[in-house]
């Protein structure tokens, strides 16, 4: 008979054994998570429940990073000049922005977040951007001082082929759907002939309207959800999704999501995981990410040193499309295709033609509606049916007042008509090299100007990288301002052209892009301070905690 021991042991060894595979997996999920506070939901709300809310003085706004008394002087100086001259400029489009930041709680954000939040209290008081404008003509914005602005915002990527397109969208396809007006539920024909187009350009069996880009994500996810009966979504860290719970872990979100993984991008370990786990309903890709795989959308309110790195690699990204494509088909894993903000920029079937990849569901957003606010879920017939007539009580159910909205689906009747015209078909011609091009040029112009800027770019959307440690490359942005040149409230993470911009267009966003950065330079706000990026997180890092410990 086997002693007491002997028994203990052995039963140690049978659960050991039958919890290996479940620690294995767990193991493997954990060596694919980002390694970043955006891999762990819960650990990131702690951390950022811990940083602390204070702003700099007068002397350390100006002199954050230890910079010369001299130094500090040029600075200060030059912030005074640069202050004055926008706000008179655009006095009337701030006073504006000023009176209805009270009632805006957008505004707010925006306003708080344009900088490093150290540096707003002190900037807000004395420099001010204006957020109206009153009209676009070509590639221009004007404020309502009358000042024009080239614009580079992109309209959050709405503004894929330019100002006058849209207007001219929203014109005719308002004119078609005036007859029947405001009338929802039943269908104005612009619908029928739209979802044949669609199927045609996504290469997928159905369609279902939506009234944003973030409830159409939300719908796929629902679906591939319910015909998987698998609960987890795979998202890539950085990767944007829209502003709802199961896409936007850690900060910015009230509740970490509960069946979410952020994984790495470009991974094996992430293949592994794919192929290992049973529970993953879908993987979400957003082809933006292509710009800077694992990191989340640059914005200068995060620009507190220079490590933002980006670089587009289309053959890496395109192998790695292929190896999810290949590993979802093995596991009966959904793969959707979050085409929202890059559908229709990359090419006329969108990231699936681009990349040469076939995804089992597509979202379509921003620019698809002709200028007006719509959301697309394309999907395979078995993957969009909402219900079962085995269990007719077991739905999946979507539906929305203003899905299909006739004035919405006449622009976007127009929109897709005019994707079809020679003139928008040649915008596509040689696409990738007309956008490149552009990008050498501006980036020798600014190496011949001596100044630490670079740009980096996915075709028609590009972010700016910074070559010299530094506190202060949030500053660039008021000093493109000052050139005339419109960015959107992220600063110099994200431009966005549309493409029809000229040659002559280009060079004059050139020459204003490098003025601004000399500018910039010559008030002394890229100082050589010996300092290096890791020394400036360090020296934040100690900041903090002097502030958080009341020290």
């Amino acid at each position: 008979m086997p002693d007491t021991l002997t028994l203990t042991a052995l039963a140690a060894a049978a659960a050991l054994a039958l919890a290996w595979p479940r620690l294995t997996r767990r193991l493997a999920l954990s060596r694919a998570k980002h390694p970043s506070l955006t891999g762990h939901s819960r650990m990131a709300k702690r951390v950022a429940a811990l940083v602390p809310g204070y702003a700099y003085d007068e002397a350390r706004f100006f002199g954050s990073d230890g910079a010369p008394t001299a130094v500090q002087e040029r600075r200060r100086a030059g912030f005074a000049r640069l202050a004055g001259e926008l706000n008179t400029r655009h006095a009337k489009s701030i006073a504006m922005t000023q009176q209805a930041r009270e009632g805006i709680s957008d505004l707010q954000f925006t306003g708080a977040y344009r900088v490093p939040f150290q540096y707003g209290p002190y900037l807000r008081q004395r420099l001010q951007l204006g957020a109206f404008v009153q009209r676009s003509d070509g590639v221009t914005l004007t404020d309502l001082d009358g000042q024009r602005l080239i614009d580079l915002t992109g309209s959050y990527g709405v503004n894929v082929f330019g100002h006058d397109f849209y207007k001219e969208c929203i014109a005719q396809g308002s004119a078609r759907a005036a007859e029947l007006g405001l009338v929802l539920g039943s269908y104005h024909p612009a619908v029928a002939w739209n979802v044949g187009e669609l199927r045609r350009i996504s290469g997928l069996d159905e369609v279902s309207f939506h009234m944003s880009g973030t409830e159409a994500v939300m719908q796929a996810v629902r679906l591939a959800r319910y015909h998987t009966r698998r609960r987890h979504l795979v998202r890539f860290a950085g990767a944007y999704h829209g502003w709802w719970e199961d896409v936007q872990p850690g900060p910015g979100n009230p509740l970490p999501p509960g069946h979410t993984y952020t994984l790495k991008e470009m991974d094996e370990r992430t293949l592994h995981v794919l192929r290992q786990r049973r529970d993953i309903a879908c993987v979400l890709v957003n082809p933006l990410q292509a710009l800077h795989p694992n990191a989340g959308a640059p914005g200068d309110s995060a620009l507190v040193d220079s490590t933002r790195r980006a670089h587009f690699d289309r053959e890496a990204y395109t192998a790695w499309l292929q190896q999810l494509r290949q590993v979802c088909s093995e596991r009966g894993i959904v793969l959707i295709f979050d085409e929202v903000f890059m559908g229709f920029r990359l090419a006329p079937g969108g990231a699936q033609e681009y990349f040469g990849v076939r995804a089992d569901m597509v979202t379509y957003g921003k620019t698809l509606g002709g200028g007006l606010p719509v959301g697309v879920v394309c999907g395979r017939a078995a993957l969009m049916k909402r219900y079962r007539e085995e269990r007719p009580a077991d739905i999946c159910f979507a539906r929305g007042t203003f899905n299909s909205h006739p004035y919405v689906m006449c622009a976007m009747q127009v929109f897709l008509e005019k994707l079809q015209s020679p003139a928008v078909q040649a915008l596509y011609a040689d696409l990738d090299g007309v956008w490149n091009r552009r990008a050498m040029q501006l980036n020798h112009a600014l190496r011949e100007a001596g100044v630490p800027v670079q740009v980096a770019n996915l075709s028609s959307v590009w972010t700016v990288l910074y070559t010299q440690p530094s506190r202060y490359n949030w500053m660039l942005q008021f000093y493109l301002r000052e050139q005339g040149l419109a960015l959107s409230w992220v600063g110099t993470g994200r431009l966005i052209f549309s493409l029809d911009f000229t040659a002559a267009d280009f060079d004059a966003v050139c020459r204003r892009f490098v003025a601004a950065a000399a500018a910039m330079q010559a008030d002394g706000w890229w100082h050589d301070t010996a300092l290096t990026n890791p020394q400036i997180k360090r020296g934040l890092l100690r900041e903090m905690l002097r502030e958080r410990l009341g020290v």
